[in-house]
C-alpha cells in the first residue's frame, strides 16, 4: 500500500455528486434497484483513479458498484461520498477494503433510508405542499412555483450536506451523526411544525356542517348553529379528520378505501339532508 492516499479531483467529486442527484433511479429495476444509478455516479471517481489501460482495476471497481443498492436518495447520498473516499484508499493499495465496501453500503443504506423517507416524504413534502396549496387556492401561481423552488433548494442542500459528511468524515462520521440524535431532533421539530400546519389546513379546508333543522313551537332549532357551534365551532370537521386518521393509522384502512368511504357516506347523508 502507498503511504499517500490518491485523491480524486474536485471535478470528479462534483460529477459524482450531480450524477447521483439526477440519475439515482436511472435504469431502476427489481434486480439491482438503484445499483445502476450508483455505478453511474461512481464512474467519474473510477475514471480519475484508474488509468484507461488498467482494465482489471476498472472492471473490478465497476463490478463492486453494480450490485444491488437501495436507499433514500437525499440522505443516502452520504453513502456515495463515503464510497468515493473508500475508492481512493482502494486505488492506493489498501488491502481488504474492496471486500468491505459492499458490506458498508449494505449496512448503511437501511438506516439512512429510514431517516430520509421520514424527513422527505412524511414531513418536508406535506409541509411545503400545505403552504403552497394555501397560497395557490385563490389562483395565485406563486403557490406551485414556491413549492417547486423551495423543495428543489432544500433537496440540493441536503444532498450536498450528506455527501460531504460521507466523503470527509467517513463511516465514523455517519455513525456519529446517527447516534448523536441531531437528526431525530430535526425530525421531531419538523413533525410538530407539520402537525400545526396540517391542523390549520384541516380547520380551513375540511367542510362538514349538519343541515338538520328541528321545528319547535318557539321557532326552529338549527342543529349546527345551536348545538355543535355552541359546543365548539368546526367540531364536525375536527371529528371527521380524527376519524380518518384513526381508521388509516390505527386500523390500517388504505387511502383508496378511505376515499371511497367518505364519498359514499357523504353522498348518502347529503341525499337525505343530514349534511
Amino acid at each position: 500500500m502507498s503511504d499517500e492516499i490518491r485523491k480524486v479531483s474536485k471535478t470528479a467529486l462534483n460529477k459524482c455528486f450531480w450524477y447521483w442527484a439526477f440519475f439515482a433511479h436511472a435504469c431502476y429495476n427489481y434486480e439491482r434497484l438503484q445499483g445502476t444509478g450508483f455505478l453511474h455516479s461512481m464512474c467519474p471517481i473510477i475514471d480519475d483513479l484508474y488509468d484507461k489501460d488498467d482494465k482489471e482495476g476498472r472492471a473490478a471497481a465497476m463490478t463492486r458498484h453494480a450490485a444491488f443498492f437501495n436507499t433514500e436518495p437525499r440522505v443516502g447520498t452520504a453513502i456515495i461520498g463515503l464510497t468515493a473516499a473508500m475508492e481512493e484508499r482502494i486505488a492506493s493499495g489498501e488491502e481488504g477494503l474492496a471486500e468491505t465496501v459492499t458490506s458498508v453500503k449494505t449496512g448503511l443504506m437501511g438506516p439512512l433510508a429510514g431517516i430520509g423517507d421520514t424527513l422527505m416524504q412524511a414531513i418536508l413534502a406535506p409541509l411545503l405542499l400545505s403552504i403552497a396549496i394555501g397560497i395557490g387556492e385563490g389562483g395565485n401561481v406563486m403557490g406551485p412555483v414556491l413549492y417547486f423552488a423551495a423543495f428543489i433548494a432544500i433537496v440540493i442542500v441536503l444532498h450536498r450536506l450528506f455527501f460531504n459528511i460521507g466523503y470527509n468524515q467517513g463511516d465514523e462520521g455517519i455513525a456519529q451523526l446517527l447516534e448523536s440524535g441531531a437528526i431525530n431532533k430535526v425530525i421531531v421539530g419538523a413533525g410538530i411544525m407539520g402537525c400545526t400546519v396540517m391542523g390549520a389546513l384541516a380547520a380551513n379546508y375540511v367542510k362538514l356542517d349538519a343541515m338538520v333543522v328541528i321545528p319547535l313551537t318557539t321557532g326552529e332549532f338549527n342543529l349546527q348553529e345551536n348545538f355543535f357551534n355552541a359546543i365548539m365551532p368546526r367540531i364536525l370537521p375536527l371529528g371527521l379528520t380524527l376519524l380518518v386518521w384513526w381508521l388509516m393509522d390505527k386500523k390500517g384502512v388504505s387511502s383508496t378505501k378511505m376515499l371511497v368511504f367518505i364519498v359514499v357516506i357523504g353522498a348518502v347523508l347529503g341525499a337525505i339532508g343530514i349534511i
